[in-house]
């Protein structure tokens, strides 16, 4: 019986392998290479979104400049229905300048930035230190009375650590292949809910208010990484609720300066400077579209999509000018090449992703998919990102089966080594078929496994076959991703334009292909790895 089911699996695999080759043009694949290779234009366009540009929070100045170049670019290449597609977010914000010093026990420049959506300081400030890491409302009761006229250090300060792993490294043959297995799925039908009683308190909010009424001056949090990086990341947003307080984040080194001197009995002063501003002229967010029309595929289209916010701390260049830039390459290629694919190839380039996957959210919501609001008016007046996991059953809406597949890159400025075929056994010999011709430029590698924190996420709650490409790591997560160093300089350009042609190629087989990828089910019902609340993003 084990030899008889063993043999079974291998002919589905060699039908399906056999049935998908005629999608693989490598003639056409020809031309993406030399054309990506040899031409290749991704490194001016991620200069442009970086040095040109700059960070790009969403809604802010730098963000709608953004939005109207990449338009421009997609319309400069000849691609059709270009088009911002909005949905409701909230305030932009930018940093105009900001300054943070240490005046006694002795003077000394920190390394700082405002906090995001936090107001200006309204000129210097100046006031002592108290070390103050309030975590939950219940600790509020503590701190009454010994606020006023102070600068509260919010972060409990950690001690030093150095790195014992080298920051800049690439998958080796022995880590892809450990990506194959299949991890299993834990159910938990009770999770979502649970989690998202857990998350209807705003703490932040009511921790801003209650520093405002104890007469505190402002306030900071220590960065999460050691090496002076800053980051800069804040949340509250929305039009209404803007916080009362002034905040910064400090370099680690420097807050735990202060917190030993403030701990030894020597609460130092500091002098604040942030200003800020807020752009409230337009509280829509914009996705930008643009499509290579199919040709006999009526109705059907494939996707690739990354996103184009970022934070303020630096430029946002590998997370994700670089995603965007190869994703707007592609299609530049695709476009130079004069292709005409039987279904539709859509490129999107998302904005929100870093408050919650909010465009790519709103995408799906609008054209793909939606869920049954919830009973308890309590929960049903959360954001959509916050509840959407806890919200059964799906509800397709009359396009979910023209989206016939959804590819995403979002992992910084690494060449692409394989994708992951998130569970979808019966896509993972398509998607080897389809990578195979690129196999001696490093990407050959089809995971079983899921992946999170990023735009095919909601893609996969309601039954797209949607995917995120595995790159070489390089130094997004060790050094680079949401800091004050998030630059051009670390962009790999031999890297990017390897992604690109790949790109390019998977979505030229995909659009081509005579049947479409295998779908998983329909999701019915929640599982322990479903989380629910605020993301994680990259």
């Amino acid at each position: 019986m084990i030899r008889r089911l063993a043999a079974v699996s291998s002919a589905v695999l060699l039908f399906a392998s056999a049935a998908q080759a005629q999608s693989v043009d490598r003639v056409a694949l020809n031309g993406v290479i030399d054309q990506g290779f040899n031409h290749s234009e991704v490194m001016q366009t991620a200069a442009w979104l970086t040095d040109r540009i700059g960070g790009r929070l969403t809604n802010s100045p730098q963000m709608r400049e953004a939005e109207q170049w990449t338009q421009q670019r997609f319309t400069d290449w000849g691609l059709s229905n270009v088009r911002a597609e909005g949905f409701e977010f909230g305030r932009g914000w930018s940093i105009v300048r900001s300054s943070a010093r240490m005046m006694t026990p002795r003077p000394i420049d920190l390394r700082a930035i405002p906090v995001a959506w936090t107001p200006s300081t309204n000129g210097t400030v100046s006031g002592e230190v108290i070390l103050a890491p309030i975590t939950s409302a219940d600790q509020f009761d503590a701190w009454r009375g010994k606020l006023a006229g102070k600068i509260v250090m919010l972060t409990a300060p950690t001690t030093g650590a150095e790195p014992t792993e080298p920051a800049f490294r690439r998958w080796t043959d022995e880590e892809l292949s450990g990506r194959q297995a299949y991890s299993l799925p834990q159910t938990d039908p009770d999770a979502p809910e649970r989690q998202l009683r857990g998350a209807t308190a705003d703490f932040p909010a009511r921790l801003d208010a209650f520093l405002a009424d104890e007469g505190a001056v402002a306030w900071v949090r220590m960065s999460q990484r050691e090496g002076g990086l800053l980051h800069g990341t804040g949340y509250q947003y929305q039009v209404g609720q803007t916080p009362r307080l002034a905040g910064l984040e400090l370099a680690a080194e420097d807050y735990r300066r202060l917190a030993r001197l403030a701990k030894a009995g020597t609460a130092p002063t500091l002098e604040l400077m942030s200003e800020v501003r807020f752009h409230d002229d337009d509280v829509n967010a914009y996705n930008v579209l643009a499509d290579i029309p199919g040709t006999d595929r009526s109705g059907e289209y494939v996707m690739a999509g990354a996103h184009l916010d970022s934070w303020v701390a630096s430029d946002g260049a590998v997370d994700n000018a670089a995603g965007s830039a190869v994703v707007m390459e592609a299609a530049r290629i695709l476009k130079a090449l004069g292709v005409r694919p039987k279904r539709t190839i859509r490129f999107a380039l998302w904005n929100a992703e870093e408050q919650g996957l909010l465009g790519s959210l709103a995408y799906v919501d609008r054209h793909v998919a939606t869920r049954a609001p919830l009973s308890d008016p309590a929960l049903a007046g959360l954001p959509n990102n916050r509840t959407w996991r806890a919200r059964w059953p799906v509800q397709p809406r009359e396009g979910h089966a023209d989206l016939v597949a959804y590819f995403n890159i979002d992992n910084g400025s690494g060449k692409i080594r394989g994708i992951n075929a998130e569970g979808n056994v019966a896509a993972a010999p398509v998607l080897e078929q389809w990578l195979e011709p690129f196999a001696s430029m490093g990407a050959g590698t089809v995971s079983l496994r899921p992946s999170g924190g990023t735009d095919h996420v909601y893609m996969q709650t309601v039954g797209i076959p949607g995917f995120q490409f595995i790159q070489d790591p390089l130094d997004y997560s060790s050094r680079l991703h949401h800091t004050s160093i998030d630059s051009y300089d670390h962009l790999r350009p031999d890297d990017l334009r390897q992604a690109a042609v790949v790109l390019a190629g998977i979505l030229l087989s995909a659009a081509n292909s005579d049947e479409p990828l295998p779908r998983m089910p329909l999701p019915t019902r929640p599982t322990a790895s479903d989380p629910v609340g605020f993301p994680i993003t990259n």
